[in-house]
């Protein structure tokens, strides 16, 4: 399962309403920021979500609408005397932003907590076993970008009515069938677990893009995504303008939906020149599992 709160839905510039962009993902007993907009940590307390268990920042691209909340944070955690390491994935390019501006506050090569810098390629990023986090290259003007692709793993539960026909106690030896493993009992019968695990449960996938140009080579990486967050700063009648600002429309990210089998599109980075109503209309012509984000929503997928 996965369950992600939006922080910010703003584009480039806040409303009253919008915060800069961020999104918080939880994963089992992981809770990892994706973007760190400006005022994230007042996001974050007002969400409800703190800053518990928070070690994790994927950064979809350098431009500062979706870094500059980074500073305030880390002055925060480190105020709070947190002893974890906060690692940060992201493109080359994108970690040279974040240093530059680190280093501007607390000096070359220093930060208030500690810190861990992952440069990121194509591919898979994070595994943390129940669920993993790929990552996939993004074109947005002139920055080094990339989305983010949360897979779980197929899993299969155990069978309470088999469990109980078949006597198995609680304990470590359910623990042993969950895994997979024949386990044995204290009457010494031993039990396959293929004859108490149910079928596989499906595979939930959410994918998340942040600014982008084009929708081109996006297919795959979004293709089955039982939820697709990306960006629709613009109307279709203003592409012209969303070509020229390297972003998209709403058509566009519903067209994307269409074709990839997507389940549900949620549409972000919002200008304040448009109303929901109009960004929905759009890109419900198109795919009508559409909705629109706003700061705090909480989705579970």
């Amino acid at each position: 399962m996965f369950a992600f709160t939006f922080l910010g839905t703003s584009a480039s510039v806040p409303s009253a309403e919008r915060n800069h962009p961020g999104l918080l993902v939880e994963a089992g007993s992981h809770r990892i920021l994706v973007d760190c907009g400006e005022g994230t940590q007042r996001q974050l307390l007002r969400s409800g979500a703190g800053f518990r268990r928070l070690d994790r920042l994927l950064l979809t691209h350098g431009h500062f609408d979706h870094v500059l909340g980074i500073p305030g944070l880390f002055s925060t955690l480190r105020l709070r005397q947190s002893a974890d390491v906060m690692t940060i994935h992201a493109s080359p390019a994108t970690l040279e932003v974040v240093v530059g501006m680190l280093a501007g506050l607390w000096g070359e090569g220093r930060a208030p907590i500690p810190l861990e810098l992952v440069p990121l390629t194509a591919g898979q990023v994070i595994d943390e076993g129940e669920f993993t986090v790929a990552c996939f290259p993004v074109r947005h003007r002139d920055t080094d970008s990339f989305g983010f692709s949360f897979e779980s793993r197929a899993r299969r539960h155990l069978r309470p009515d088999r469990l109980a026909a078949l006597g198995v106690p609680d304990g470590p030896v359910r623990k042993e069938l969950a895994e997979g493993r024949p386990a044995t009992l204290a009457d010494g019968r031993t039990i396959d677990p293929e004859s108490i695990l149910g079928p596989p449960e499906r595979r939930r996938k959410l994918v998340i893009v942040g600014d982008a140009e084009t929708t081109e080579g996006l297919a795959e990486p979004v293709r089955g995504a039982d939820v697709l967050v990306i960006e629709a700063t613009f109307l279709d009648r203003d592409a012209a303008i969303a070509r020229d600002y390297g972003h998209l429309t709403a058509g566009e990210a519903a067209a994307l939906a269409a074709m990839c089998d997507v389940k549900q599109l949620v549409l972000t980075h919002i200008s304040g020149r448009y109303t929901n109503e109009d960004l929905l209309a759009e890109a419900t012509k198109t795919f009508p599992n559409s909705r629109i984000a706003m700061d705090f929503d909480h989705i579970v997928i």
